[in-house]
C-alpha cells in the first residue's frame, strides 16, 4: 500500500495546498476573532463564551465518525473543497445579518460557529489524512511541522487583521477576509490533484466502517496509552482557551488590542516550535514529547492565571509558552498516526479521535462555565493549569514502555 503513496515532487503539491490554506487560515481566524471578541463585549459572560465553544464544537462531536467514513470514501480533495466554501458561506450569511442593520442575536452566532465547525469537522482530518498520500513517510514529521508553521503564522496574522478591521470597519466587513481567502485556498485545490484510496469491491455499511477505525485505535497500544491522557488535557485546556477573551477582560483589564497581543504571542509560540520541528525533525521518543508538553502547558496556564492584574505582559509570556508546547503536542502525534495506520482507515481514525476530544471539550467548558463565574476566571486558570501538568506526569509513565521501544 505504501508503494502506491509514494510520489514524486510532493514539495510542489505542498506548497500549493498550503499557500492556498494560509490564506484561508489568516481570513478565518480574524473572523473568529471578531465573533469572539463581539461575544465578549456584547455579553461578558463566562457560561455566553463555553456555549460558544460548545457550539463550534457540536459537529464534531455529533458526526465526527461518520464524517471520517466519508473521507475515507471521497477524493480528500474534494472534501476539503466543500468544506472551505461552506465555512465561507457561514461569513456570506453573518455579513449579510450585520448589513440588515440589526444586531445579530447571541443564538445566530451560535449557528454561524455551528457552521463553520461542520466544515472543520470535515476539513481538517481530511487534510491530516491526504498529507500522508503524497509525502514520504520518513519525513512525515518534519512536513507535520513546516505545516504547522504555515498554520502558526496565518493564526498569529489572524487575531491581529481581525482587531484591525474590527477598529476601522463595520462587521459586515471583516466577513470579507474570510471569503476572499476560502476561494483562493479553493482555487489552489483545483489545480493539484490528490490520489483516491484503493477501495476493497465489498460494499461495507457505514456503522460498519465506524467499528474499524474504532477497531484499529483498539489495536494500537501506544496509541491507546496516550489517548485517555489526551481526552483529560482537552478537558481542562479547552475551557481556557474559549476563556481567554474573559481573562484578558475581567483579571487583567484589557481590551481588544490587548486580546490581540495574547493571540498574536500564542501563535508566535506555535510558530517558533513548528519552525524547530520543521527543521530538527523532533525527538525519537515521541511520547515523551508529548507528555513533557503537556506539563508544560500545564505549569503556563497556572502561572498565567496566578499573575495579579498588573501582570499582563507576564501572561503574554505564560501565552507564548502555551503556544509552543502545542506544536510538540500535536505533531508527533499526528505523526504517529500518519506512519502506523493504514491509509484507507486514516480518515476514520483521525475523526475518531478528534470527535472524543471534541466530547471531551463540552465536558470541561459546562463544568468551567459556571466554575469560573463562582472562583473567578483566573483562579479556574491556576487550577486546571495544575492538574493538567498531574495528567502529563500521568502520560509520561503510561506510555514510558513505547518509546523505550523505539530506542
Amino acid at each position: 500500500m505504501r508503494e502506491f503513496l509514494k510520489k514524486e515532487h510532493w514539495q510542489k503539491t505542498f506548497i500549493i495546498i498550503y499557500s492556498g490554506q494560509a490564506l484561508s487560515l489568516v481570513g478565518s481566524a480574524a473572523v473568529q476573532f471578531a465573533i469572539i471578541w463581539w461575544l465578549t463585549v456584547q455579553t461578558e459572560s463566562a457560561i455566553t463564551l463555553a456555549l460558544a465553544s460548545i457550539v463550534s464544537c457540536l459537529p464534531n462531536m455529533l458526526i465526527g465518525p461518520f464524517a471520517g467514513v466519508w473521507i475515507d470514501r471521497c477524493n480528500r480533495r474534494t472534501v476539503m473543497i466543500a468544506a472551505d466554501g461552506l465555512i465561507a458561506l457561514s461569513s456570506v450569511i453573518l455579513g449579510i445579518a450585520f448589513l440588515s442593520g440589526n444586531s445579530p442575536s447571541v443564538w445566530f452566532m451560535y449557528l454561524i460557529l455551528f457552521i463553520r465547525g461542520l466544515g472543520n469537522t470535515f476539513h481538517t482530518p481530511a487534510m491530516q489524512a491526504a498529507i500522508p498520500l503524497f509525502v514520504p513517510v520518513e519525513i512525515l514529521t518534519k512536513a507535520g511541522g513546516w505545516g504547522n508553521l504555515v498554520v502558526s503564522v496565518s493564526t498569529m496574522a489572524g487575531p491581529a487583521l481581525g482587531a484591525v478591521l474590527m477598529s476601522i470597519f463595520p462587521m459586515a466587513a471583516v466577513m470579507l477576509v474570510d471569503i476572499i481567502g476560502a476561494a483562493f485556498a479553493i482555487l489552489c485545490l483545483l489545480t493539484i490533484s490528490i490520489p483516491d484510496i484503493p477501495r476493497s469491491a465489498v460494499n461495507v455499511h457505514i456503522i460498519e466502517d465506524i467499528k474499524n477505525g474504532i477497531i484499529d485505535m483498539k489495536n494500537n497500544k501506544p496509541l491507546m496509552a496516550v489517548f485517555f491522557p489526551i481526552i483529560f488535557a482537552t478537558i481542562l485546556y479547552m475551557p481556557l482557551g474559549a476563556l481567554f477573551p474573559l481573562l484578558v477582560r475581567q483579571h487583567y483589564m484589557g481590551w481588544a488590542w490587548h486580546n490581540a497581543v495574547v493571540e498574536f504571542f500564542f501563535s508566535g509560540g506555535l510558530l517558533l516550535s513548528s519552525f524547530a520541528i520543521g527543521v530538527w525533525g523532533g525527538a525519537k521518543k515521541r511520547f515523551l514529547m508529548i507528555s513533557s508538553a503537556i506539563i508544560t502547558l500545564g505549569v503556563s496556564a497556572a502561572v498565567g492565571g496566578l499573575l495579579p492584574p498588573e501582570g499582563f505582559w507576564g501572561f503574554v509570556i505564560c501565552c507564548f509558552i502555551m503556544g509552543a508546547s502545542g506544536t510538540f503536542f500535536n505533531v508527533p502525534l499526528m505523526a504517529y498516526i500518519q506512519e502506523t495506520v493504514a491509509p484507507e482507515r486514516m480518515g476514520k481514525v483521525f475523526s475518531v479521535l478528534t470527535a472524543a476530544m471534541a466530547l471531551a471539550s463540552p465536558i470541561g467548558l459546562i463544568i468551567a462555565g459556571p466554575f469560573s463565574e463562582w472562583i473567578g476566571v483566573d483562579r479556574c486558570f491556576a487550577w486546571s493549569g495544575a492538574l493538567m501538568g498531574v495528567i502529563g506526569i500521568v502520560c509520561f509513565f503510561s506510555t514510558r514502555p513505547y518509546d523505550t521501544r523505539s530506542d
